[in-house]
């Protein structure tokens, strides 16, 4: 439909708070951003990477899904029927530990509650920071389609939880067992192993000798962790090494605990490494764990859950393991056990959440055996069906650690997450897994722990689908999905995890393309954190500057893959950029007189600027749609902002005062024609990165349809396009700039008329500047304006090489000969460094013979015209000096 009642003109001043108030609903309201199922358009979906129900989204969120946003509207305007699908996850140890922090504040806690009470809580937490992260996603514009919203605990996708569960467990897939995990003392829950970070500590080596019950010999060992010593159950040796060959098989006295344990010989033992013999505490070491279950070693547990030490650390049960290493280590020195300590660097596990030191732990836990399922992962990237990583260096990123996988323990002890679908019995200790609870539940108790969170988002492109249902509407048309969005810290911990459970519950890629960016850092490039108070607020940036402003920044701030640094003074910048666009527009708005969508007619007699703006336009056009499909942002940004900036702003709009105020009518209606057709076709190509300003400058200009939103996007229309009016357009701009640039030099204001002469290169060259002369007189303010293929230069005056053409203005006693020789030599040298670097290229035989051809005779053709103006200058600076 057409826009009959719309008002063609824009507010004086850019104000983007006032624009973007209210918009948010227009488009929501007109369901814009709703799937529509349409069966004449092809599918194209992105899930949204839930954020945590655990607070206020950070930058890294409005980087992640400014990127998505981009696509989506690319590819809804471009035809698609587009899925952005929104939801959030519940993030069980990060919430829980929210509530329960919370519930301290008050004086409670969740034991005090008990889990149904405690369980609630975590859901009206859930409910107030969803409503949060929906503001947050208003005021940043996603085109989320809110009527497929999810969540990693709706009854939908627990009901997917479920059967993978039980399946992977009747498979073999998923088994209980007692294993050294990484255990948090803070949280007293367990940790996969990517949930761990590794930081280098300033600790010790404690060095010290067990005696031979025998009383024969004593055995060094050397330790980092005292404290598990109390959990000794033999001492290992290399079974080849000489110094030990007598000693295996014989036994020790375990000093403070007394306890007698075997010398055992291992192939894992390092000869070389420290005194050639190990403590082995099988329950609180994973090599450790292994050696005792070859040698069939006790595991004796010196730990609680909290980090004390239990009954068998003997007098130091209930100490802190820390308050334990200290009395134990002075124990020891004075029983002449420890005989040296020594200084160590070495590299400690803190958890992730709450940065507590994780203690190797024995458990019983729920695991999935990975390595079936990363085989069938790593076999995936071998066909036409990969996931394709952009950049594609994090593909090996990602084969790396599928290669070396292990198995994930995913049982947690929290209370808030998917409780593990498995009962025991009361009487017998029986097992049942399964999709529903036993059929007697009052004789069975269900498992107490939840599952690890990344089990549930694992399943999230299929499980908002419908799946399990594989008759499901969405599941059948928009999954698999076309692209995910997502930083490189999470590739292990999600992207590897998304992969192997598609291709084992659906034996398709979850994703066609991957792309990855880096994080958001200072600007002088350290992480954002509260203990460097460095973080920036994105709703802060957009109270100051506006969305747009904000997405733009973002969008085109980094390249894929990289980090970005935010800066203030570059969104200040982006806000000029809207401000500059938002005062062209009003300019052309108000010089249209009114003109209606069917009125816009491009058939008629066009200027050179005309020609020009279109065959920009349609180049702009080409280079946005190729580096926006391409996921190069940046590169897409560079090119609009130099079109509408340099071009339209400061080039076309300045050339189409002109014919706006003059007297032909014929030309007012083809340059007004001209200034809609190109105004539209920017502001849609602007849209996806500016979507506020996008759609209120769009609104106000004669177009047809309700929303930029769903307005086509821009194609080259090759009728539009002239290359010869283009060379002569980028003539005349050269030729007014280098006039501005000399006139500065000499401090000529523009008001003072000079005269101008211009030696065309020949008679083509001087016929074109003739008919645009209007142009030259318009902005360079000549005197008098002389073009002649045989001009002889004038003894004294300013010059300037352009392509095509020699300037010359004579300002005889404005200017000092000398200076204006030194200014050439410059400008000689510059053109000579020119010809250098374009001569190095072509006698590069790999570049000439390998490149295609029009790449190496652009090349050539570069060559000879920076030949041509050194050769010119150099003619110059002789005349001048003669």
């Amino acid at each position: 439909m057409e826009n009959e009642n719309k008002e063609i003109s824009l507010p004086t001043k850019y104000d983007p708070n006032a624009i973007e108030k209210g918009r948010y609903d227009f488009w929501v309201n007109g369901k814009f951003f709703e799937a529509k199922d349409d069966e004449n358009k092809d599918p194209f979906t992105v899930v949204i990477p839930p954020p945590n129900v655990t607070g206020r989204l950070h930058l890294g969120h409005a980087w992640d899904t400014t990127l998505q946003d981009i696509i989506t509207r690319v590819k809804r305007m471009q035809g698609y029927d587009v899925l952005w699908l929104p939801g959030m996850d519940h993030a069980g140890i990060a919430t829980q530990a929210k509530v329960e922090a919370k519930l301290k504040e008050q004086g409670t806690s969740r034991y005090d509650l008990g889990r149904e009470g405690f369980l609630q809580q975590a859901w009206d937490w859930k409910e107030e920071y969803a409503d949060f992260i929906r503001q947050q996603w208003e005021k940043l514009g996603l085109g989320l389609d809110y009527s497929r919203e999810r969540f990693t605990l709706d009854n939908g996708l627990s009901n997917a939880v479920r059967e993978v569960f039980v399946t992977l467990y009747e498979k073999g897939l998923i088994y209980r067992g007692e294993y050294i995990i990484n255990w948090d003392p803070a949280t007293q829950t367990a940790l996969s192993d990517i949930e761990v970070i590794y930081d280098d500590v300033q600790g010790h080596f404690y060095h010290m000798k067990y005696p031979l019950v025998d009383g024969s010999d004593e055995i060094e060992i050397a330790t980092t962790r005292p404290e598990t010593m109390l959990g000794d159950t033999a001492v290992a040796v290399h079974p080849e090494d000489d110094r030990y060959k007598h000693l295996i098989g014989k036994k020790v006295k375990l000093p403070i605990v007394g306890r007698e344990i075997e010398i055992v010989a291992d192939d894992y033992v390092d000869m070389e490494f420290g005194s050639g013999a190990v403590k082995i505490t099988p329950a609180h070491d994973p090599n450790d764990f292994e050696i005792g279950n070859r040698h069939n070693l006790e595991r004796v547990l010196v730990m609680n859950e909290d980090g004390s030490m239990n009954e068998n650390a003997g007098k130091y049960q209930g100490m802190d393991r820390f308050a334990c290493r200290k009395q134990l280590v002075k124990d020891l020195q004075e029983d002449g056990v420890l005989f040296n300590i020594e200084e160590h660097m070495h590299s400690v596990g803190h958890s992730e959440r709450s940065g507590a030191v994780v203690e190797p732990y024995l458990s019983t836990q729920w695991f999935v055996n990975m390595q079936p399922l990363a085989d069938a992962s790593i076999e995936l990237q071998k066909g036409d069906d990969k996931v394709n990583f952009v950049p594609d260096r994090f593909e090996k990123t990602y084969l790396n650690w599928m290669e070396n996988i292990r198995d994930w323990c995913i049982s947690r002890q929290l209370w808030w997450g998917h409780r593990i679908p498995a009962w025991y019995h009361k009487e017998t200790g029986e097992l049942y897994v399964g999709r529903d609870e036993p059929a007697d539940p009052e004789n069975w108790v269900q498992d107490e722990d939840v599952l690890d969170t990344w089990f549930s988002s694992a399943l999230w492109p299929f499980s908002t689908m419908g799946w399990p249902d594989e008759n499901n509407k969405d599941y059948n048309r928009y999954f698999p999905t076309d692209v995910l969005v997502t930083g490189y810290d999470i590739i292990f911990f999600w992207v590897s995890r998304m992969i192997f459970q598609s291709i084992e519950f659906t034996d398709r890629r979850p994703f066609e393309d991957v792309l990855i960016h880096g994080l958001v850092r200072d600007a002088d490039g350290r992480k954002m954190s509260k203990s460097l108070g460095n973080g920036v607020d994105p709703m802060d940036v957009i109270d100051k500057y506006g969305a747009d402003s904000l997405r733009y920044f973002l969008a085109t701030g980094s390249t894929p893959g990289q980090d970005l640094r935010f800066q203030w003074e570059k969104v200040e910048a982006t806000w000029n950029f809207a401000n500059k666009i938002w005062n062209a527009s009003r300019f052309a708005l108000m010089n249209m007189d009114g003109i209606k969508y069917e009125e816009i007619d491009l058939s008629g007699k066009k200027s050179l600027a005309d020609q020009w703006i279109l065959t920009r336009l349609n180049e702009t056009i080409e280079h946005v749609t190729r580096n926006v499909d391409k996921y190069e942002f940046g590169e897409a940004g560079r090119h609009l902002y130099n079109f509408i900036w340099d071009e339209f702003c400061d080039w076309y709009i300045e050339m189409a005062k002109l014919p706006l105020y003059g007297e032909d009518e014929a030309e007012k209606k083809t340059t007004r024609s001209i200034l809609a057709y190109v105004l539209d076709q920017t502001m849609r190509m602007l849209h996806p990165f500016m979507p506020f300003i996008t759609e209120e400058i769009w609104q106000a200009l004669p177009t047809k349809g309700e929303s930029i939103t769903v307005a086509k996007w821009p194609e080259v229309r090759n009728g539009l396009h002239n290359e010869q009016a283009s060379e002569e357009m980028k003539r005349l701009v050269d030729i007014i700039r280098s006039v501005r640039n000399i006139r500065a030099e000499v401090d000529t204001p523009m008001s003072k008329q000079i005269q101008l002469m211009i030696k065309a290169k020949d008679e083509e060259v001087a016929k074109q500047l003739n008919n645009n002369r209007h142009y030259l007189e318009r902005f360079c303010n000549p005197s008098e304006l002389i073009i002649n293929p045989n001009l002889q230069a004038p003894e004294k005056a300013m010059s300037s090489v352009i392509t095509g053409a020699e300037l010359y203005l004579p300002l005889e006693g404005l200017i000092d000969i000398q200076e204006e020789v030194a200014r050439l030599e410059k400008e000689w040298k510059k053109w000579d460094d020119e010809v250098k670097l374009v001569q190095k290229k072509l006698s590069n035989d790999k570049f000439v013979n390998k490149a295609p051809e029009h790449i190496v005779q652009a090349e050539r053709d570069k060559e000879q015209d920076y030949l041509d103006k050194r050769d010119k200058v150099e003619t110059r600076i002789n005349e001048l000096k003669s």
